[in-house]
């Protein structure tokens, strides 16, 4: 009976530190990717933003353009980012608060945003004529962080959400952020980009999670659209009533 109790603590732990190794790989190779972007300056600007108030980034787009899917046959995972507050005492962390579901099953979580890294492009845009870069936009830039969700864990299928996340704003002439739109009409566009895992409490299950408004990351074969997101294998009832109230 100890013995087993021992192994037991002993495959948790290990499970714990394999967990913590996979979120890191998925989430460094994501970040370490944005970094070497030769698109982006390589001036750390996070500590000039120290006294921005970045909350709104994360919830302006309809949740029906959030895509997202969890494990290795990319089933479907809608996530919604319900409220988000900076915190008073880390100005670099905010408090989050959201639902995700998967098929018919929905848990809440609560949890933090970290920045790590905001860094300036260097094109403010290729589509964007001289006259409305000059009235509009003082720079873009892009914002680099690690996240951290919890489920209740008296709910069933419950775990974490660990990972990073890449989120882009613009300034306007008066040195207002805003959410960067400003290429959303392109093919490629995404914004509010999140990689990492999701793990049950128990231990028994680890998967990759990934979403993002407009369009996933790392998302393989399962986005086969050219203009839009389109899922391969997916039903096609995308654009889904408010499921999280």
């Amino acid at each position: 009976m100890i013995i087993d109790q021992i192994m037991k603590k002993v495959l948790f732990i290990l499970f714990v530190a394999f967990q913590s190794a996979y979120a890191q790989k998925e989430a460094a190779a994501f970040k370490s990717k944005q970094l070497s972007n030769p698109g982006l300056l390589s001036n750390e600007l996070k500590s000039t933003f120290l006294n921005s108030d970045f909350s709104s980034l994360f919830i302006t787009t309809e949740n029906k353009y959030v895509y997202g899917f969890i494990g290795d046959t990319y089933e479907r995972i809608r996530v919604k980012i319900i409220s988000v507050s900076k915190s008073r005492s880390s100005p670099n962390t905010y408090e989050v608060y959201g639902k995700s579901m998967v098929k018919t099953n929905v848990d809440q979580f609560h949890g933090t945003l970290k920045i790590t890294n905001i860094r300036k492009l260097k094109v403010l845009s290729n589509e964007l004529d001289e006259k409305l870069k000059g009235n509009r936009l003082k720079g873009r830039f892009v914002i680099l962080g690690d996240y951290f969700f919890s489920e209740p864990r008296d709910e069933k299928h419950s775990g974490t959400f660990k990972g990073a996340f890449k989120t882009n704003f613009y300034l306007d002439k008066n040195g207002k952020h805003h959410y960067d739109d400003v290429e959303i009409h392109s093919d490629s566009y995404t914004n509010n980009q999140f990689a990492g895992v999701w793990a049950s409490y128990d231990g028994k299950i680890l998967q990759r999670c990934n979403w993002g408004d407009y369009r996933i990351p790392n998302s393989g074969d399962l986005d086969v659209g050219a203009g839009d997101f389109s899922p391969a294998g997916w039903d096609n009832n995308l654009k889904q009533d408010k499921w999280w109230r």
